[in-house]
């Protein structure tokens, strides 16, 4: 992209999105191909997209959307979903994904979208973005279908890091309803910590102290602190964010997709087990694409690092074309919504009101 083109984004205040187009399992042409249905749909939208120059340009010539919109930053390594965390650390400089980072670092993109390997992102994220100070454990929050009228819960931490003392929960909490806020545009979040059953006297000690504390910091946090939280409550309308640590929040959230897999291929069987079973399928039809959409995993696709100096979406390494676009959308929505900012500010807040020394109660319309 030239000068001018830059300049012209700049002027129409259009949001830049660093992609790394090598991260996910179907390759870039498949990023590509998203990151054009996204140029399609959002005029305000601008792409830097990390990869090997040649292939890149050859797959973005073919996407009209693109022209225009879209700079391509040379990096030939490719992080591997094998690749330890460790090793990319040490020797993941040319990556496309350190790449992606590196854009965001140095204030050329918003935010950073990747479907690569998770650990490997986490922690080239950490190292490059830097965790925001205050913060001792970054935490991965995704979008968990639901009763709710928004149609998601947010959860989190669901895989960044296995352990959490209370201190660590109440900082998920912050960061929680931060992103229920901006990410929701829910104005006064209900935030509720998992826990093996509601009775106060259920669950380990960190448990006991962190329900503690975010009660007393509820009030001045501006949020609505529920208490404690079953599984059953993930898909509810009990709360708005569930607070856990990474080891719980992982088996659960991949509980819930093999269980989602699980119904999706025992309807299919059911549908096709006698001729009229066959024709109630078509008869339902129409309720069972509904249905289908309202679960789609792919609408709610991009799980975000929370806790950094910077905000980077972690899109399934799976995605096809219509994921890889929702994370953009997600990534979209964030940055136009200044949440990296206001993410920053509240986690600042934790440390005065931990010592009641500000009191930190927001202003009437207040979103972070």
């Amino acid at each position: 992209m030239t000068a001018e083109q830059d300049h012209s984004n700049a002027k129409a205040g259009r949001i830049t999105i660093s992609v790394d187009a090598m991260g996910g399992d179907l390759g870039p042409a498949t990023v590509v191909a998203g990151i054009a249905r996204s140029a399609k749909k959002n005029r305000n939208i601008a792409f830097i997209l990390h990869g090997p120059r040649a292939e890149l340009e050859r797959l973005v010539a073919k996407r009209k959307p693109l022209i225009g919109r879209c700079q391509i930053r040379d990096a030939e390594g490719v992080v591997r979903m094998e690749d330890k965390p460790s090793q990319v650390m040490r020797h993941g400089k040319g990556t496309s994904m350190w790449s992606a980072l590196e854009s965001v670092r140095e204030g050329e993109a918003e935010v950073c979208v990747s479907c690569g390997n998770t650990g490997a992102l986490m922690a080239l994220s950490m190292v490059r973005l830097r965790k925001l100070p205050g913060v001792d454990r970054p935490a991965i929050a995704i979008h968990w279908p639901s009763r709710n009228p928004q149609q998601f819960n947010v959860m989190l931490d669901v895989g960044a890091d296995i352990r959490a003392d209370a201190r660590d929960l109440l900082q998920y909490a912050l960061m929680g309803a931060s992103y229920a806020r901006n990410g929701l545009d829910l104005s006064y979040p209900r935030i509720g910590l998992l826990n093996v059953g509601t009775e106060e006297h259920k669950g380990r000690p960190e448990l006991h102290d962190a329900n503690d504390l975010i009660a007393e910091f509820a009030p001045r946090a501006n949020f609505d602190y529920v208490g404690f939280v079953e599984g059953k409550d993930i898909p509810g309308d009990a709360c708005d964010v569930i607070v856990t640590d990474g080891f719980t929040g992982n088996v659960a959230i991949k509980t819930g997709e093999g269980t989602a897999s699980l119904i999706s291929d025992l309807l299919r069987e059911a549908f096709r087990y006698t001729p009229l079973s066959r024709l109630a399928s078509i008869l339902a039809y129409t309720s069972m694409q509904r249905l289908k959409k309202r679960i789609d995993p792919r609408r709610a696709n991009g799980g975000v690092f929370l806790g950094l100096n910077g905000t980077v979406v972690k899109s399934h390494g799976a995605a096809d074309a219509t994921g890889v676009s929702s994370a953009v959308k997600l990534a979209f929505h964030l940055a136009h919504s200044g949440f990296s900012e206001k993410l920053a500010a509240r986690v600042a807040s934790a440390p005065a009101l931990a010592e009641d020394d500000v009191n930190d109660q927001p202003s009437d319309g207040d979103k972070k």
